[in-house]
């Protein structure tokens, strides 16, 4: 089982999490008026794919990757992205844009009959490879990150970015328990995806 967390510092200042590593993206927006926002999207990353430890995903998400630091970044060069959060490997939680805000996550995306997710939705990226496992203390970070948010936001929905991209994405994959995170978080069924039903 994953080693409880000290008690981390919970506390919300205009979408900013207290707990998290502040890093702002330029890559977000305002969020449509009267979004409900009652989404989060679970999603894995690594950069080059299947390489953990660096700061490139960072990089990535404040639009200072190097392109030519890699030949998989030539692959990606331009992409303007970002997240509400990130969790590495280690557990360590960083954070990109308020969650008040629209950060630019899921691309095309359809869940629960709306489209555009983007829109009423927080982003959680993994440090991991789809298909791969996730370490114990991403999932202690996760639930405790996860209660802050539903505790915070209306949250309804917690789906996989493989859930409202089908076919176009695949993450975060095989490799996430579904089944331990709704445990740890305590979180209903109703909630997941059908494939914890």
């Amino acid at each position: 089982m994953p080693t409880p967390l000290r008690t981390p510092d919970l506390t919300w200042h205009n979408g900013w999490l207290s707990w998290a590593t502040k890093l702002m993206s330029p890559n977000f927006g305002a969020r449509p008026p009267h979004a409900l926002i009652d989404l989060m999207v679970l999603h894995s990353i690594s950069l080059p794919p299947g390489q953990y430890g660096g700061a490139e995903v960072q990089q990535l998400f404040t639009n200072q990757l190097d392109w030519q630091a890699h030949p998989y970044f030539q692959q990606i060069e331009g992409l303007r992205v970002s997240s509400h959060f990130y969790i590495r490997r280690s557990g360590e939680l960083w954070q990109f844009v308020s969650c008040d805000d629209r950060a630019w996550h899921a691309g095309a995306s359809s869940y629960r009959g709306r489209t555009n997710c983007n829109d009423d939705s927080i982003g959680i990226e993994l440090e991991g490879l789809e298909g791969e496992a996730f370490e114990d203390a991403q999932y202690e970070t996760l639930k405790v990150l996860s209660q802050a948010i539903m505790a915070h936001y209306p949250i309804a929905f917690i789906a996989g970015h493989e859930h409202i991209a089908p076919g176009r994405k695949f993450d975060p994959g095989s490799g996430f328990d579904w089944k331990l995170f709704q445990k740890l978080a305590c979180v209903p069924s109703q909630c997941l995806p059908a494939i914890n039903a």
